[in-house]
């Protein structure tokens, strides 16, 4: 059984009350991962042409600020 299998067999068997701990616990496991993989990605520069055509269509009045 790989550790996949095994994660989804056991939370397959959780109580409903385990069921909505791990889901609180994953959905937040799951936002952290994710801000370190937008950080990594904006220190990589891989923003870098969005925010410039971005803030160019603010100066030309083509956006405006929300």
């Amino acid at each position: 059984m790989s550790d996949v299998e095994e994660v989804e067999s056991r939370v397959r068997n959780l109580s409903q009350n385990a069921l909505a701990q791990f889901r609180e616990w994953f959905h937040e496991f799951e936002n952290e991962h994710w801000d370190q993989q937008i950080q990594a990605d904006f220190n990589a520069g891989k923003f870098k042409e969005i925010i410039a055509t971005a803030r160019e269509e603010f100066a030309q009045g083509k956006a405006r600020e929300i």
